[in-house]
């Protein structure tokens, strides 16, 4: 008697090695199919919330058709449906007799909302809903204060969260080997599209082809994020062999390579956190000093605020429309359309600004601490709302990802859940500290590339040297007292 048979809905997880979720779907039996839905809310989203990014989305396409081959070197198939979810895995579960569908959980408001229309569509079938979570190394439920709410400061979740990934000790768990495929009848369904099966698998699997074609996405060679689940696995391998150990401090040097590269691969999935975590674990057996120790430590600090802005998320879904603290939807914002738009372009006169908006125009991908250092410009040099950059960011990263990225921008705002009120970050001083031999800025505006080191960093160039590189739009110092004031208006 043939096994029942069960519908693994990918989503944030593209890879088969260490997925839980795929893990449960297998213990059920051997009968598994993946699915996959091009769903055009985070495809093409509506006007008022930011397109994918065409460097996301080509990482996305190449990411799904290596996970298509890995399903097929298991024994099984990832189908790819393009629609709306709510409508298509009823559907497809009906149309593949399928009793259960397991997924793995999401913090985005967008995906809880979805999944909650998904399951019961589903159960009204009569049909088996298992989730849980597998983004996160530690579920949101398990990490709260003493009064039992959600985290709003990092350092106590931090020592929590630590606690917890003592207690837990997680590893990870193996693909799955030899899954069933379709029956012979499904795959025959599926090869014609005269059948409603083979229809929906036709046009999803089209689809992806076009995607892949149309993404727009021309700096693949420049880019550090490689798309797929092997090209992960090997990033991750690579890092922890050498650049974990000495990652602080050169995490913080942006014409270093200090680090792993693997932030859109976490954001989709091609890679888990618990891979990342447990790569850490066993780096610790080649430590040779305190240094290296510490490195080590740092590194599982930033999966830590990985799982700290995703879980504040999670807690607080209104961060995704606004600031977190209330006094912020008051500031005077000055909103000059054409510096925002200089900005955007690496146009700015403040060479540190442009190589760092310049990289991420070209690559798709920004070094953190230069998304902390342009953040705070538009933000508090040139009084852009926040929104604005956040928007900007989503439009352009590879790794683009809600949650992050709106609590990178709040924490440079200063409008989220942080007990520091401002931090005004000086272009000219960063430079000088993290990028002191001027490589990056070089790199990035080669037209500058004859400018002596001192004067680039600053941006204090003559008329003469600029040629054609054009003036700083503001004087930091002006600026920065004139944000501090307006800042006073919303203080009490």
């Amino acid at each position: 008697m043939a096994s029942a048979r069960t519908l693994f809905w990918h989503r944030r997880d593209l890879r088969l090695a260490d997925n839980t979720g795929l893990q449960a779907a297998a213990a059920l039996g051997p009968a598994v199919t993946g699915v996959y839905v091009l769903d055009p809310a985070i495809i093409t989203p509506p006007p008022q919330l930011p397109p994918m990014a065409p460097a996301r989305l080509w990482f996305l396409l190449e990411s799904l058709v290596e996970l298509q081959e890995r399903w097929r070197e298991a024994g099984s198939r990832l189908l790819v449906l393009q629609g709306d979810p709510l409508t298509l895995l009823p559907q497809l579960a009906a149309l593949l007799d399928s009793s259960t569908v397991v997924w793995s959980r999401d913090v985005e408001p967008y995906a809880r909302e979805r999944d909650r229309g998904v399951a019961k569509a589903l159960q009204a079938d009569g049909r088996q809903v298992l989730v849980d979570w597998d983004q996160l190394l530690v579920a949101p439920e398990l990490l709260k204060t003493g009064n039992g709410d959600p985290y709003r400061v990092y350092g106590p979740f931090l020592r929590n969260w630590r606690g917890q990934m003592e207690r837990l000790r997680p590893s990870t768990v193996a693909a799955p080997k030899d899954l069933q495929d379709l029956t012979v009848e499904q795959q025959q369904a599926i090869s014609s599209t005269e059948t409603a099966l083979g229809r929906l698998c036709a046009d999803g699997q089209q689809a992806l082809q076009r995607l892949q074609t149309e993404h727009g996405f021309a700096g693949m060679d420049l880019c550090p994020c490689r798309p797929g689940e092997a090209a992960a696995a090997d990033q991750l391998a690579v890092f922890a062999d050498g650049p974990l150990l000495g990652y602080e401090p050169d995490r913080t040097f942006p014409g270093t390579a200090g680090t792993s590269g693997l932030s859109a691969a976490l954001s989709v999935g091609t890679v888990s956190p618990r891979q990342a975590w447990c790569a850490a674990q066993a780096a610790k057996d080649l430590v040779r000093s305190d240094e290296q120790r510490q490195a080590i430590a740092v590194w599982e600090q930033e999966l830590a605020w990985r799982e700290f802005y995703q879980q504040a998320l999670f807690h607080f879904p209104e961060l995704a429309d606004g600031p977190y603290r209330e006094q912020w939807r008051r500031f005077p914002w000055e909103n000059n359309e054409d510096w925002f738009d200089f900005w955007k372009d690496g146009q700015t006169g403040m060479p540190i600004i442009d190589a760092a908006m310049r990289q991420l125009q070209q690559s798709g991908w920004m070094h953190n601490r230069c998304r902390m250092i342009v953040a705070s410009f538009l933000v508090k040099d040139l009084i852009c709302d926040w929104r604005w950059g956040e928007r900007a960011f989503m439009e352009l990263e590879v790794d683009g990802d809600l949650a992050a990225n709106n609590g990178g921008w709040q924490w440079s705002a200063s409008s989220g859940m942080d007990p520091k009120p401002l931090r005004i970050f000086n272009p000219a001083t960063q430079a000088s500290k993290f990028d002191a031999d001027g490589d990056y800025i070089r790199r990035w505006v080669p037209e500058l590339r004859h400018v002596c080191t001192k004067d680039l960093l600053s941006g204090e160039i003559g008329a003469l040297e600029r040629r054609g590189y054009p003036e700083p739009l503001v004087n930091h110092k002006i600026q920065q007292a004139k944000f501090k004031a307006l800042y006073a208006t919303i203080k009490a």
